[in-house]
């Protein structure tokens, strides 16, 4: 046995595996993080800030970051340090105010919780994030992924812990890199101003060099440039010439999400005039969409499971009075956990979204991604809509649908839509000649308004993506968009890393109230008597033993 333990020993300093006896192997990483780790030469710091007095949740979302790092640090052979610390400890108010603004600067946000006690709700401020150093570049890491302003954190903490690999490894990797991919916003067809779209470009910024593209300037040189392309609420029409570009950009393997309303309808527009007639617009898209393999229809969606709009009641004392009434034409899209690119997301608002199908097309793989409730119902267009619907009582057997799609993806060697078409207008030389081209990528998604953030109209201030500032929730629209963006951009596929299923044990609270006295006495008792039977037990042995 003793040589059997020397030998062990000295192969384990040859050999090195770590057993994971776990049944959802959340201590196993993928074969992706290992090879990225091993292949590392470069020094990592990696600065964890979830440290100090923790609620319980946080606690285990700690613990987690800890193992993981544990196991990053076991297959690195660059020099990988790891430290855990909490920036506001020992610190006057002033000096925190101070520390928590030069956070922010560099990225690091902190999150202020309610956390029930007993003695009921205080606050407590936490920063769940990390930052990563390498070669003089850094680069922040959200731990806590999904927050929901109702302040319930068990999920959302599960969904964060499941996601732990993927998004340090991604960061990782991009630190180590150095690689930016460029993404561009389309801007030539009446879409969103850079303030509707600002949340949006500022979080794609932390990790992309992020900026407008005009259809009607830009050359091939610059469509070379890019790796994704964003078409967000267009409203004029598109020319064959941008339509041209656009083919082009997919031809040369380019990736591109298209959030596209196809109908007219606008809540602003109701608030204004009582009603409004909703129409098909005309955006000259639909033959482009038809031969790459999908259709958005001219349709409405009308869902149970709908976000809040705020009606006003009168007026109290000057003051106008809100109560938030459910509006079944914002529905929440509930994503296709079978796809990785929306897996472990929220709900995505929708405003007036339409339904997408998919079209028969060689060679191109189609996923959905983005489906309605079970309680929906699709009406056409033109309709007439008015905020008096609102006192409307849907009938909840009309409600009783399949799930329809309001989001896809497509991904594989899209045919030309010019093939065999004549150059359009201010195309002097053809871009290219081919009729199918490189593996590219695209989401196309029924509504315009997803990626769109709010705005405060006192001050012209944005409010983070997916953040209704009415219902003071937190829908997964930017979670969304920064998965879509990681897909489109990353050639290894680390986004698979978010497969991974990491399953909730916790203790039946309802339980531990009821049983919490005999679980304490059994603790305390328990050991006592087994000490007594043990000390009993060895006196009677000593004593038959030496009888003898």
């Amino acid at each position: 046995m003793l040589l059997a333990l020397v030998l062990l020993n000295v192969g384990g300093q040859y050999f090195f595996h770590r057993f994971d006896f776990t049944s959802d192997k959340r201590f196993t990483l993928n074969d992706k993080t290992k090879k990225l780790l091993l292949d590392t030469k470069k020094p990592i710091i990696v600065t964890v800030f979830l440290d100090g007095k923790l609620p319980a949740a946080f606690k285990r979302l700690q613990t987690s970051v800890k193992d993981l790092l544990a196991d990053y640090k076991a297959y690195s052979k660059a020099n990988l340090k790891i430290v855990f610390v909490d920036p506001l400890t020992g610190l006057s108010a002033a000096d925190q105010d101070t520390v928590i603004n030069n956070l922010y600067q560099q990225g690091i946000e902190a999150t202020n919780l309610s956390v029930k006690t007993e003695s009921g709700l205080t606050q407590k401020l936490v920063f769940p994030m990390a930052m990563i150093e390498s070669d003089g570049k850094q680069m922040p890491v959200k731990l806590l992924q999904n927050l929901d302003a109702g302040g319930s954190y068990e999920d959302n903490i599960n969904r964060s812990i499941e996601n732990l690999e993927y998004i340090f490894t991604s960061s990782i990797k991009k630190v180590l890199t150095g690689n930016n991919p460029r993404i561009g916003f389309t801007e030539s067809n009446g879409e969103p101003s850079d303030l509707q779209l600002y949340d949006a470009m500022h979080t794609l910024a932390n990790s992309y060099e992020v900026g407008r593209v005009d259809l009607n300037t830009i050359d091939k040189a610059g469509l070379d440039k890019l790796k994704m392309m964003i078409v967000v609420k267009p409203q004029t029409e598109f020319s064959e010439t941008e339509k041209y570009k656009l083919n082009y950009f997919v031809m040369n393997g380019g990736r591109v999400l298209w959030s596209i309303d196809q109908i007219s309808a606008e809540l602003d527009s109701l608030r204004g005039r009582g009603s409004q007639m909703v129409f098909n617009k005309a955006l000259n898209l639909d033959d482009m969409l038809f031969i790459y393999g999908a259709r958005i229809n001219y349709n409405i969606i009308a869902d149970k499971n709908a976000a809040e709009i705020p009606v006003s009641t009168g007026v109290v004392g000057g003051q106008p009075q809100l109560q938030l009434v459910p509006w079944i034409y914002y529905p929440i899209l509930l994503p296709d956990t079978a796809a990785s690119v929306v897996k472990n997301l929220d709900g995505i608002k929708a405003e007036f979204a339409s339904t997408v199908d998919t079209i028969g097309a060689k060679g191109i793989k189609k996923t959905y991604i983005l489906t309605t409730s079970n309680f929906n119902k699709v009406f056409n267009v033109p309709k007439l809509f008015s905020l008096q619907m609102l006192a409307e009582q849907p009938d909840p057997e009309t409600f009783r649908n399949p799930l329809q799609s309001a989001g896809v993806l497509l991904e594989g060697n899209f045919p030309s839509v010019f093939s065999g078409r004549p150059l359009p207008a201010g195309i002097s030389m053809p871009y290219t000649n081919a009729a199918v081209g490189k593996p590219a990528k695209m989401v196309v998604i029924g509504d315009g308004d997803i990626f769109k953030n709010q705005v405060v109209a006192k001050d012209n201030s944005p409010l983070p993506l997916g953040f209704d500032r009415y219902t003071q929730r937190t829908y997964g629209n930017k979670a969304l968009l920064l998965n879509i963006a990681d897909y489109f951009t990353d050639d290894d596929n680390l986004i698979a890393l978010r497969n991974k299923d990491v399953k909730i044990r916790l203790l039946d609270r309802a339980k531990v109230k009821i049983e919490k006295t005999k679980w304490q006495i059994v603790n305390i008792v328990a050991p006592m008597l087994l000490l007594i039977f043990f000390a009993i037990f060895q006196h009677y042995y000593r004593k038959y033993k030496y009888a003898k």
